[in-house]
């Protein structure tokens, strides 16, 4: 059950990173990139947590999970506070 939980997860976050930059693409409302940069790097995170969890079970990789949930916060909280400004 987590093996279908985990991959319904990785699958919504790209569904909407594609969405997100195939709107962005059309329209080039900046906001659009930042969320869809945050959500490609959400659709990582969930990667990578397949790969720890069901994987590699030997090892950790909890840190490059939060890595990526960290840099992937921090594209949108940058496109906010630059989109903000202008």
């Amino acid at each position: 059950m987590l093996k279908l939980l985990y991959a319904v997860c990785a699958m919504t976050a790209a569904a909407c990173a594609w969405l997100l930059l195939r709107q962005y693409f059309q329209t080039r409302f900046r906001l659009l990139l930042w969320s869809g940069l945050c959500f490609v790097g959400l659709t990582v995170n969930n990667v990578v947590l397949i790969l720890d969890r069901l994987v590699f079970l030997d090892s950790d990789l909890s840190l490059w999970r939060l890595s990526a949930s960290l840099i992937a916060m921090l594209l949108l909280l940058y496109g906010l506070i630059i989109d903000s400004e202008s």
